[in-house]
């Protein structure tokens, strides 16, 4: 049989069904559901010569046509949906839930699948359902801290601590900085960045708190919603505070594995606001492999823009928290301490 579902129900099963999107490859790199496989009905090239032949001549003829590219696939389609759900129940999406993924469940439930499922609204449902969801309340604890702080590795140590954390760097596949891209894989667009945020959330207990660091609306191409986005200001933000010489040496034992063309290039990155003297000092320094030097120079930029912006903060809503070095593990433990200290003193004033 086939079954129409809501996109909050398919999220509320108890064992997720498993997903096919039957969008186009160009539609589905652009954003698409995580854990969803594309069994595409149309290539890029197919799909835009459908669309032209609907707005030029008629639905008519603009079903003729798709019926004429998925005849040879037919047999594909099975194969390749069989390797998604063996012996199991299957969902089906399109972009709005219409012709594409019910076409796609009827050729499965007539070729063995008893059981399919396609999702009312499909993607365009699904991303109201994401953007509502960052809507809604939660209960965060802001990280922050200079350049160089460790701040990433700290979080991990929070998560080992049992402290819930999501990584809003690791999704973007970014650092955040100028010389953030270094070492990464390529960014996500935004919108699959809010989805893959999205899926974060939802393994967590919305119910208990939630551990973020410190960011800008941007974090380097991609953008954090903002609906969260305005909640991660109005939370107290936890500010640890380590020694420049300390963070200096962090930042060459992060960076120092990279290509010296890619440094380089992140230097020029942040020249206007280095200034002409200090550019030329730092590509002298990089040029001798003095990186512990070039670090320096580049938390003389970059400590005084997160310091500007902590002082846009309310103050009553900025907590510094001073750390004598740069061991993850105790520093996780003196912040669990600090906050929950903190939270409870807060409940018992209010």
């Amino acid at each position: 049989m086939i079954i129409e579902i809501s996109i909050h129900d398919f999220y509320c099963q108890q064992h997720r069904l498993p997903l096919i999107d039957v969008r186009s490859p160009g539609e589905y790199e652009k954003g698409h559901l995580p854990g969803a496989t594309n069994i595409a009905l149309f290539s890029n090239e197919e799909r835009a010569q459908v669309g032209t032949v609907y707005v030029q001549q008629s639905r008519d003829e603009a079903v003729e046509l798709g019926y004429q590219f998925v005849t040879p696939k037919l047999d594909w389609f099975i194969s390749e949906s069989r390797k998604v759900a063996v012996n199991s129940p299957v969902a089906v999406h399109c972009w709005r839930g219409g012709m594409r993924s019910h076409a796609f469940a009827e050729h499965l439930h007539e070729n063995g699948f008893d059981e399919v499922y396609v999702i009312t609204g499909g993607y365009k449902a699904y991303r109201n359902y994401v953007l509502d969801f960052f809507a809604q309340p939660l209960q965060l604890r802001i990280l922050g801290g200079f350049t160089g702080s460790g701040k990433t590795l700290l979080l991990k140590n929070l998560q080992q601590q049992g402290q819930q954390v999501v990584d809003l760097e690791g999704l973007a596949h970014h650092k955040g900085s100028a010389f953030g891209a270094i070492g990464e894989s390529p960014q996500p667009t935004v919108e699959q960045f809010e989805n893959n945020l999205f899926e974060a959330f939802r393994q967590l207990n919305l119910q208990q708190p939630i551990w973020l660091e410190d960011e800008s609306h941007s974090i380097g191409k991609v953008k954090i919603p903002i609906p969260l986005f305005r909640q991660m200001r109005q939370q107290m933000v936890y500010f640890i505070q380590l020694s420049k010489e300390q963070r200096a040496r962090h930042l060459v034992g992060q960076y120092t594995v990279c290509e010296t063309p890619e440094l380089a290039y992140a230097i020029n990155g942040i020249a206007k606001r280095l200034g002409g003297q200090n550019v030329k000092l730092a590509h002298e320094y990089l040029g001798q492999q003095k990186f512990y030097e070039v670090a320096l120079l580049a938390l003389q930029y970059y400590d005084k823009a997160y310091l500007k912006g902590v002082q846009n903060r309310n103050p009553e809503l900025v907590c510094m928290v001073p750390l004598p070095d740069m061991n993850h593990e105790d520093n996780a433990k003196t912040l669990i301490t600090l906050v929950e200290k903190y939270e409870r003193n807060k409940t018992h004033t209010v």
